[in-house]
């Protein structure tokens, strides 16, 4: 009879034992997310805890901000896998990019093979701010290269939240979308958690990521969602197996 007030999981206690994580920033000093070999491995100590089984992490590449490169990248990844070979190992620790969509963007990926998080599937990202004034011919171009874009966070897009029209065109543009893990607990804000909710209702969220930078992210996981749909929440994380 007390049902209706049963306490709401933890959002490390929604993560399947076969999770695979698309979204993460943990090789050490080359973004904004682990600024060492240290960091990197109490990254990777949580992930494991949390019961992820893979690791796909995803550096920033932003064109005089974060200058990744394929090379920098799979270097950073090298150094990680030697110094902490058994836990890489354990979550198959890969590698991939979350690529800003600006024009630096498309010279790159007309003049270079990107780093993709399986066959052709790409992590693309945009400005909080606004987005890019070619956003469309963006998307279009990069799929006339051959790559599938997954848009990381649309929930966070905040220059969105009261235009739902604009994430219907992104998906009919050929948008696959990566919802963040700790927005289901609030953690970006209420506006970031309604708008989560909202494209989980109406069942936009295709997959979802980490997207752990640091120590207050790993906390995060300890906090009850907020989300109230979560049974589409729970489908969108299974959807991760694809890349496991």
């Amino acid at each position: 009879m007390f049902s209706i007030f049963k306490s709401k999981p933890k959002l490390h206690e929604l993560i399947p034992n076969d999770y695979c994580d698309i979204h993460s920033h943990l090789l050490p000093g080359i973004d904004d997310g682990a600024k060492n070999l240290d960091d990197s491995k109490l990254i990777l100590e949580h992930m494991k805890n949390f019961g992820f089984k893979k690791v796909i992490t995803t550096p920033h590449t932003i064109k005089t901000v974060w200058d990744n490169t394929t090379e920098s990248i799979l270097t950073a990844k090298k150094a990680v896998i030697t110094a902490f070979p058994e836990i890489s190992s354990e979550l198959s620790l890969g590698c991939a990019s979350e690529y800003f969509m600006d024009e630096n963007f498309v010279l790159l990926f007309k003049s270079e093979k990107l780093l993709t998080i399986k066959n052709n599937y790409v992590l693309v990202e945009m400005s909080y701010l606004n987005p890019p004034i070619q956003l469309y011919d963006i998307l279009f171009e990069l799929q006339l290269e051959g790559y599938q874009p997954i848009l990381a966070h649309p929930e966070r897009y905040t220059f969105f939240h009261s235009k739902m029209k604009e994430y219907d065109k992104l998906k009919k543009a050929g948008c696959k979308f990566q919802m963040n893990l700790l927005s289901s607990v609030g953690y970006y804000g209420k506006d970031v958690l309604l708008a989560a909710d909202k494209l989980l209702q109406n069942e936009m969220i295709d997959f979802v990521g980490s997207d752990i930078h640091h120590q207050h992210h790993l906390a995060a996981f300890e906090n009850k969602i907020g989300i109230k749909n979560r049974e589409a929440f729970e489908k969108a994380i299974g959807n991760n197996e694809f890349f496991g």
